[in-house]
């Protein structure tokens, strides 16, 4: 409780300040008279999907609005989860129940339109590219909410006028400006289950005067984290506590925080995983007894579900007219975003680092002799602190001028863009620590303590590893077990063993442009409208592990130093052609072609372009289409990334429990496999089901040779406003992406089928193997290797119905359907082929969403349904299997098929006679649980890493001035 009221308070500081010169804005705001006789020449609109500035907001592409008002009547406190509730909005990157997620981008919130990957997905603030990190994510917790005026959103591929990255779409944040007066928003919340309190204070200040404007806007917003061990679906192993009396501790580790050691305690003296009974005396090789799995690990028990996050944020928004036909804006934000991390404690297995407990050891149950031992680094779970602050300027002057009766628009501008970020972590042990603290330690009657080291050559007592202290470890002690030598207890050993390391990164973006539109001439149909612009941007960043990963003397993952950088400069261009008006069945009929050329100083130039047109046959009806090529170029760390390690998941072709076994044959013979090898999982535990985790860390790295991406779009839509319906509007879009050359990760199942299976010896070299003959290491890269194909429907539906006595209703009404997701696969003979992956994971068949808002007088209220369509698996025992003989490319795939699932949020609030608004909300108010999902799409637990954890009240009061 003191830990939220210490986090209230520093959050309230910016808003204190913020309320404190409230007065001074209220008086400039009474006395600034803005004329109304204001040039309106800089107000014509840009919206996204265009560059040129028109009056009409109905476009040819596919853009969809969320307004301030329509953010207010949610109960979300970030940009991000404010757009995860599109429709039209994939499963979620790096999502906040990833608590195994590791790297630069973790703790970052993204978007991904279409489950294209949230790397092509480009956000932009006020049309200004948003700062990216190396790996190329753009973060949307930059951004505060309560600097948010609307958010527009373009379904469509947008490379042609934005550039790389815009393969899926476009978001375009729109921040508040030209705002007069005093607005502080105060929000409180939590799950129902009582944790995962969230709080939001904001405060927006404005004055308009008579040739300039200033909007500030402070934000400060926390989430408290959620432990997996308080949510049926995460508590109990890789299955949910539904399925825990089918699968009895499926998921548990034999690595557990009990401690094993690898001795002839089993039946007959064989020598199997023992564990020292608690209390006793670990020298006596009675005490032990076979490890069974009631004392493997639960893991998630010590792991988030969904990570805490903190927000601090300052955005500036000012504008000032020079003349009546020359402004100067400019947009300052700053950003200080804190996530944390926690996971179980490390699986520390002394055969993974040829570290066994010393037979010289006073811990010892065989003296003399080595002990292999697991042991669960329980006492010290593994906790990350990833804080990323933001610098951000965009300035600029933009203008207008008049060539006979049409209007000319300009601007130039700068857009700067700096991330520095920072990841403190502790809970991995350090080598050079554990290889002391395991090998020769005696007991000193002087200081009554083991000490390493013996009586002959006694090493000094002390946590300092560097200086050549040590402090002795019984990795066989329990979890509990506070004895000489334990973890439990001993505040010396833990600060011996576990260093905090320090991981570093930046990244800067700098775009320099200018642009140019107007009217070239006028037509019968309407004016030519021109569009034009040059745009010179550089990126460079770097992300630094700490000295222990990038030497690989931690128990963390490795890691070395991605560093690079590259610059383009880019030309575009567009034509509206205006072709015909105000005939019958031609009300309008116009072409937009548009075309961009971009210069890349590492891999060369390329074009891309896009023709749309849109056709009105009458008042209240538009059809649209759009044909549209885009690319995403190779990013920082794609192209100069470091290595990396990871714990794959993977089937072994040379291993006879796998499927298709080629156990036997020349080149798994020729590796040093033996006849009948099973795979080894963790723990070096004979694989029962596939594909199975490995024990050991592989590696992973970048590609200097990597292209661009490329990709193709097409659209079709119709617009209609039925003139006989009154506040009736009907959207309906069809669409369909080719995204080929995409860049994917090589991966382990892939390399093994080409060396052993098809017999490609180039493909074998980076495969390492025990003499067991288990994998003890593979490398695998980024290749253009990826294809996806995508195609569907949105439909929404908006309808502002006649006010009543019973006050006025609003229905919305939006669809995301999709018809094909198929990726690019082989199969078992190495061709190429397509495999559909609708229903599987967060490729979800239908996504939808229904609204209705009802207010009357000073009060109001708004509900809101969210339907995801049906989920299917592969089929396991002991568990429903409703397609059992399934047939998915040429062999059998039996699957079951899940429900669909609906969540449902209110809210309700009322205007008080002070100026304030006071609301009262639950998201998920049904507290409704998904299935659980042994596949753990966009997730570490198994579950959808998309849907709620739980029903969340709130509160929202805000108070004007």
């Amino acid at each position: 409780m003191t830990h939220r009221h210490n986090a209230m308070q520093r959050g309230l500081l910016p808003v204190s300040i913020a309320l404190a010169l409230a007065p001074a804005f209220a008086g400039a705001q009474e006395a600034a008279t803005a004329p109304a006789e204001q040039a309106t020449t800089l107000d014509r609109i840009e919206v996204t999907g265009s560059r040129i500035r028109q009056s009409d907001i109905e476009t040819a592409q596919p853009v969809i609005q969320v307004t301030r008002e329509q953010i207010q009547q949610q109960g979300f406190t970030s940009v991000a989860d404010i757009l995860q509730n599109l429709t039209s909005a994939g499963s979620p990157a790096i999502s906040r129940s990833q608590a195994l997620a590791s790297g630069e981008d973790v703790g970052g919130y993204y978007i991904d339109i279409r489950n294209l990957g949230a790397q092509r997905t480009l956000v932009l603030v006020n049309g200004k590219r948003l700062g990216i990190s190396t790996s190329g994510l753009q973060d949307l917790s930059q951004i505060p909410v309560s600097a948010i005026e609307r958010i527009e959103v373009l379904k469509d591929g947008g490379s042609a006028l934005y550039g790389s990255d815009a393969i899926a779409g476009v978001v375009n944040v729109i921040t508040r400006s030209n705002f007069d007066g005093v607005e502080a928003n105060v929000y409180l919340g939590q799950y129902s289950q009582g944790d995962g309190e969230k709080q939001s204070f904001d405060v927006t200040m404005g004055n308009v005067g008579e040739r300039s404007s200033l909007t500030v806007s402070f934000e400060y917003a926390k989430d408290e984290p959620v432990l997996a061990s308080d949510r049926p679906f995460s508590s109990y192993g890789n299955v949910g506590a539904d399925y825990s009396d089918d699968y009895p501790f499926s998921g548990w580790s034999p690595v557990s925080q009990n401690g094993s050691a690898f001795l002839p305690c089993g039946p007959g003296g064989a020598n199997t995983w023992c564990t020292l009974t608690p209390g006793a005396d670990p020298n006596n090789l009675a005490n032990y007894t076979p490890l069974v799995p009631s004392q493997y690990a639960n893991s998630n028990e010590q792991m988030f579900v969904q990570t805490g996050v903190e927000r601090q944020s300052i955005f500036v928004n000012g504008t000032f007219d020079i003349t009546d036909n020359i402004r100067f804006k400019s947009d300052l934000q700053y950003n200080k975003r804190t996530t944390g991390q926690q996971i179980a404690g490390y699986p520390y297995q002394s055969g993974s680092f040829g570290t066994p407990l010393s037979g010289d050891s006073y811990f010892s149950p065989t003296p003399g002799t080595d002990v292999a031992f697991r042991r669960r680094l329980w006492e010290m779970p593994r906790v990350t602190e990833s804080k990323l602050e933001t610098f951000r300027v965009a300035a600029g002057f933009e203008g207008s001028f008049q060539i006979g009766e049409n209007y000319w628009d300009w601007d130039v501008g700068a857009n700067i863009n700096r991330n520095e970020s920072v990841k403190n972590a502790r809970g991995d042990a350090s080598l050079l620590a554990t290889g002391q603290a395991l090998g020769a330690s005696w007991f000193n009657p002087a200081t009554g303590r083991v000490e390493c080291g013996s009586a002959a050559s006694p090493i000094s007592y002390g946590t300092n590893v560097g200086n050549g202290e040590c402090v002795p470890w019984n990795p066989l002690a329990p979890y509990g077990d506070a004895q000489a030598g334990s973890l439990t207890g001993n505040p010396d050993l833990i600060a011996y063993l576990f260093p905090q390391y320090t991981d570093t990164g930046r990244t800067n973006s700098k775009t320099y442009s200018a642009n140019l539109s107007g009217t070239l001439f006028d037509m019968p149909a309407g004016g030519l409208g021109l569009a034009v612009g040059v745009e010179h941007r550089s990126e460079d960043g770097r992300f630094v592990p700490d000295a222990f990963a990038q030497a690989g003397l931690s128990t963390g993952l490795p890691a070395t130093t991605t560093q690079g950088a590259y610059s383009l400069d880019e030309f575009y261009a567009e034509l509206e052609i205006p072709v015909l008006a105000d005939l019958p069945f031609a009300k309008e009929l116009s072409f937009n072609i548009a075309s961009r050329y971009s210069d890349y100083s590492n891999f060369g130039d390329t074009t891309n372009s896009k023709f749309s047109l849109r056709w009105r046959p009458m008042e209240g009806m538009l059809f649209r289409g759009t044909y549209a090529e885009g690319f995403r170029a190779p990013s920082i760390s794609d192209l100069f990334g470091g290595v990396g390690g990871s714990f794959e998941s993977y089937t072994d072709p040379c291993g006879t429990g796998a499927n298709n076994s080629v156990n036997g044959n020349a080149a798994c013979t020729s590796a040093g496999v033996p006849l009948g090898y099973v795979q080894l999982g963790q723990g070096l535990v004979p694989c029962t089901a596939y594909p199975c985790q490995t024990p050991d860390q592989f590696l992973s790295g970048s590609n200097p040779n990597l292209t661009p991406e490329t990709a193709k779009t097409k659209t079709a839509g119709l617009v209609w406003s039925p003139q006989w319906v009154e506040g009736l509007d009907i959207e309906l879009d069809w669409y369909n992406y080719e995204l080929t050359n995409a860049i994917i990760q090589d991966s382990p199942d892939t390399i093994l089928r080409d060396c052993y299976v098809l017999g490609d010896a180039s493909r074998c070299a980076s495969i390492t193997r025990a003499a067991d003959g288990h994998i003890t290491g593979m490398f695998f890269g980024l290749a253009n290797l990826g294809a996806l194909e995508t195609e569907g429907w949105d439909l929404g539906v908006n309808y502002k119905l006649p006010e009543t006595s019973f006050g006025k209703f609003t229905i919305n009404w939006d669809n995301s359907y999709t018809s094909k997701y198929d990726t690019l696969a082989q199969n078992e003979a190495g061709e190429d082929i397509m495999v559909g992956q609708v229903g599987t994971g967060g490729v979800f068949r239908l996504r939808s969403n229904l609204g209705l808002n009802w207010t009357k007088g000073v009060f109001g209220a708004n509900y809101t349904a969210r339907y995801y369509s049906g989920i299917y698996e592969s089929c396991v025992p002991n568990r429903p299997c409703s397609d059992p003989d399934r047939i998915a490319n040429g062999v059998p795939d039996a699957i079951n098929r899940l429900g669909s699932n609906t969540f449902h949020d209110v809210q309700v609030y009322a205007k008080l006679p002070w100026n304030a608004t006071v609301a009262l909300g639950s998201n998920n108010v049904g507290n409704h649980v998904g299935p659980t999902l042994f596949t753990q799409p966009s997730s570490n637990f198994p579950y959808y890493g998309g849907f709620d954890i739980g029903r969340t009240i709130y509160m929202k009061y805000q108070q004007r001035f």
